[in-house]
C-alpha cells in the first residue's frame, strides 16, 4: 500500500530591504554612466544597499519573522530551514545555521542552497517535496542576499544592476491547491558566463587575488542575456504543461527581476498579457535569490494574488541554472 503525497503550498510571505536607496542619479558621481543610459537598457532607477554591518542573515532575519507572522505560525512549527544565497555570512556554517539559532527554531534540519538567482525556486521545490513525503511538516524558504559586498563598483557594467534585499515564505501541507509544478535544469557549459572567481578551493584568497579585485562577480551581459530569454521561457513553458494548464491560465507571472528587456521578450513569447507580469525591478535592481519571493511577498500584500489564481515563478542565474514553478493559490 502507498501513500499518496500530500499536497504544498504557500502559508505566508515576508520580505526586507534595507533602506539606504542608491539611484542611478548617485551611480553617475561614482562611475561613467547615466541615468538615461541604466533606465533605457535595464529599467533600473534604483537599489537598496545594506549598511556595511548589516549581513546578509541580518536582511533574513528580517523577512523570516514577517513570513513566519503572515502564516500564523511560531518558530516551533517549523521543521525545515533553507536559506537560498550567494553571499552567505560566513562559507560555513551556514547561514541557514545561523538564522535557525537567530528565530530560535529547535533543531531543525537546515542548510544553505547555492544556485544564484534561481535559488528560491529550488528552494521551493525541495521543500515540497520533502514535505509532500511526510517525512517534513512545514518549511521556512528565504532567500537574502547582500550583493553589494561582491559587486565591483569601479564595474560600470555590473554595478548599476544589483541590490540587497530578502524574502521569505512559510511552506506546509495544503488542503487544496498548492504546488502543482515546477521545471528545474542546470547547463554547466556557459558556466563562466556568470562567475565570482576567487575565494574558493580553484583560487585561494591571496594578497595577489584580493589586489586583483578577483573577488566581485563578473558577467558576461549579451550571453547571459541569451540563455535567460530562452531558459525563462522554456522552463515556463514546461511547467505549466507539467500542470495541464495553459498559458491563457495563468494569472499572475512573478519573473526574476534581472533586465525589463529580457521581461519584455518573456511577455511576447508567453504571450500573456503584460499586465499579469510583476515587475519591482525598477526599485530594487537584481537581487539575485530573494528578487522572486520579495516581488511575491509585495504582490500578496498589495492583493494582487486571490484565492484559486495560478501564480507562475521563473528564474534563471549561475551555474547556468532555471526554475519555472506554478502555484494554485
Amino acid at each position: 500500500m502507498t501513500c499518496e503525497p500530500r499536497a504544498v503550498g504557500i502559508a505566508g510571505t515576508g520580505s526586507y530591504v534595507p533602506p539606504r536607496v542608491l539611484t542611478n542619479l548617485d551611480l553617475e558621481k561614482m562611475v561613467d554612466t547615466s541615468d538615461d543610459w541604466i533606465r533605457t537598457r535595464t529599467g533600473i532607477r534604483e537599489r537598496r544597499i545594506a549598511d556595511p554591518e548589516v549581513a546578509t542573515s541580518d536582511l533574513g532575519e528580517a523577512a523570516a519573522r514577517a513570513a513566519l507572522e503572515s502564516a500564523g505560525v511560531g518558530p516551533a512549527d517549523i521543521d525545515l530551514v533553507i536559506v537560498a544565497t550567494v553571499t552567505p555570512d560566513t562559507a560555513f556554517p551556514s547561514t541557514a545555521s545561523i538564522l535557525q539559532q537567530r528565530l530560535d527554531i529547535p533543531r531543525p534540519t537546515a542548510f544553505d542552497l547555492n544556485v544564484g538567482c534561481t535559488g528560491f525556486v529550488y528552494g521551493l521545490a525541495v521543500a515540497r517535496e520533502m514535505i509532500a513525503t511526510g517525512a517534513y511538516q512545514r518549511a521556512l524558504i528565504i532567500g537574502s542576499e547582500t550583493l553589494s559586498r561582491i559587486t565591483d563598483w569601479n564595474d560600470r557594467s555590473t554595478c548599476v544592476l544589483f541590490g540587497d534585499g530578502s524574502g521569505a515564505a512559510v511552506v506546509s501541507p495544503v488542503t487544496e491547491g498548492g504546488i502543482l509544478a515546477y521545471s528545474l535544469g542546470n547547463d554547466g557549459t556557459n558556466a563562466e558566463a556568470l562567475k565570482l572567481r576567487a575565494g574558493g578551493s580553484r583560487m585561494p584568497t591571496t594578497p595577489e587575488t584580493v589586489a586583483g579585485r578577483l573577488h566581485y562577480l563578473t558577467m558576461n551581459g549579451p550571453e547571459v542575456f541569451k540563455f535567460a530569454v530562452r531558459a525563462l521561457t522554456d522552463s515556463c513553458e514546461e511547467a505549466v504543461a507539467r500542470a495541464g494548464l495553459s498559458m491563457s491560465d495563468m494569472d499572475v507571472v512573478i519573473p526574476h527581476q534581472a533586465n525589463m528587456r529580457i521581461i519584455e521578450a518573456a511577455v511576447r513569447r508567453l504571450n500573456i498579457p503584460s499586465e499579469r507580469f510583476i515587475c519591482n525591478l525598477d526599485r530594487y535592481g537584481n537581487t539575485s535569490a530573494a528578487s522572486i519571493p520579495i516581488a511575491l511577498d509585495e504582490t500578496v500584500r498589495e492583493g494582487r494574488i486571490k484565492r484559486g489564481d495560478h501564480v507562475l515563478l521563473s528564474s534563471f542565474g549561475a551555474g547556468l541554472s532555471w526554475g519555472s514553478m506554478v502555484i494554485r493559490w
